[in-house]
């Protein structure tokens, strides 16, 4: 029996495998696939070991919780590797788990293909040493990351087209985002307030009275995406605001529909980008959360992941507790009254294609040579 390991232990994570493992599996029918993944992973043939409803956390007081459950899975995921004679590992993002999976696993002779590297770049980068050690291939979708870990001995980094990019392709060709005066036309506002609770318990409440304040000096119609994941209790108190309401899946239709933006921090705020959507950027966490991060983490660096690919701030973003009324305003008066600086943010987000587009390597088809290496045929 030949197999190959899957570890995809995210909803952001599945997304990422589904941009490659269809063709993967059509690639090499003889082999079996199984791990960590959700519903969309299973229908396509992927033999779950966990499912991520039940394995995925937010933040670092809900993975402490946790820590017993994981390790419980590690032992689990390691014997289903021995069982199953697997000779390859494909592991998604999900940095804390895989890193610690891949270390054995390498013990065990298993190749590892690394897919989404972790940001070793923003903290822990002692992280470097432990992939050169045990990692085949460390795929990067963030420009940067390539020479970045290529300068600290990770040999086998290879830059490729971010799996957002890949996801939006087809529509991407079929749009051409047009500017406006927002100061003097009809703007159409879009909240993309989270898809947890609490983003959005934290976040819209705030972005709701920034839009009331903008709607008072400006022609606006406002639309907000709704996640099925949050509580309704959660957009209630707000839904006399909204002109249009979006669900998970109308994402693209709202973002080709939207001229300017408020949103959470994470990312869709590169389909922001992709879009081309001016969007003023929050980030809100738990109270634990927020403490560790000032006390623990040095990373200084730009938070949205808009701001990542283009190394500079073409989002304004803010953290908790600069995330006000007052800061949020400030933010979105700037791309109504100043034109030129609304110019010069639009002359960035064109160029997002291009920034995240890679190398030219077709995915699934460099996965499948691993795996047909890893068996000698």
């Amino acid at each position: 029996m030949k197999s190959c390991l899957l570890i995809a232990g995210e909803k952001s994570g599945e997304e990422h495998a589904l941009s490659f493992y269809k063709e993967l599996r059509d690639e090499l029918p003889d082999v079996e696939f199984f791990g960590v993944g959700g519903d969309d992973l299973k229908k396509e043939g992927l033999d779950l070991v966990y499912n991520l409803r039940d394995f995925s956390t937010w933040g670092i007081s809900q993975a402490i919780k946790k820590v017993p459950y994981y390790l419980k899975a590690l032992k689990t995921i390691e014997s289903e590797v021995e069982r199953r004679n697997c000779k390859t590992a494909i592991l998604i993002d999900y940095q804390t788990f895989n890193l610690k999976l891949a270390v054995k696993l390498q013990k065990k002779g298993v190749k590892i293909l690394y897919y989404v590297a972790p940001q070793a770049w923003a903290w822990k980068a002692w992280r470097a040493k432990v992939l050169e050690k045990c990692v085949d291939t460390l795929f990067c979708i963030v420009p940067f990351e390539k020479k970045w870990f290529m300068q600290r001995g990770v040999s086998k980094a290879v830059s490729i087209k971010h799996p957002l990019l890949t996801h939006y392709e087809k529509g991407l060709k079929e749009f051409k985002r047009e500017r406006k005066n927002l100061g003097k036309e009809k703007v159409n506002l879009l909240l993309l307030p989270g898809s947890r609770n609490f983003e959005v318990f934290g976040l819209l409440p705030i972005y709701a009275k920034v839009a009331k304040q903008l709607k008072k000096k400006f022609s606006i119609n406002i639309s907000i995406v709704k996640s099925s994941s949050v509580s309704e209790n959660g957009y209630l108190p707000y839904e006399d605001l909204f002109d249009k309401v979006y669900t998970n899946e109308d994402l693209e239709e709202a973002l080709k529909e939207s001229d300017i933006c408020m949103a959470a921090s994470g990312t869709v705020n590169l389909a922001c980008a992709l879009y081309e959507v001016p969007t003023v950027v929050g980030y809100t966490g738990s109270l634990l959360n927020e403490y560790i991060y000032y006390q623990f983490v040095n990373y200084k660096g730009y938070i949205s992941l808009a701001n990542i690919v283009h190394d500079k701030e073409v989002f304004p973003e803010m953290i908790v507790p600069y995330v006000t009324e007052y800061n949020v305003l400030k933010r979105m008066l700037r791309f109504f009254e100043n034109t030129e600086y609304y110019n010069g943010v639009m002359d960035d987000l064109a160029k997002t294609q291009e920034t995240i587009s890679g190398e030219d390597i077709n995915i699934p088809s460099y996965m499948a040579n691993k795996i047909r290496e890893s068996y000698e045929y």
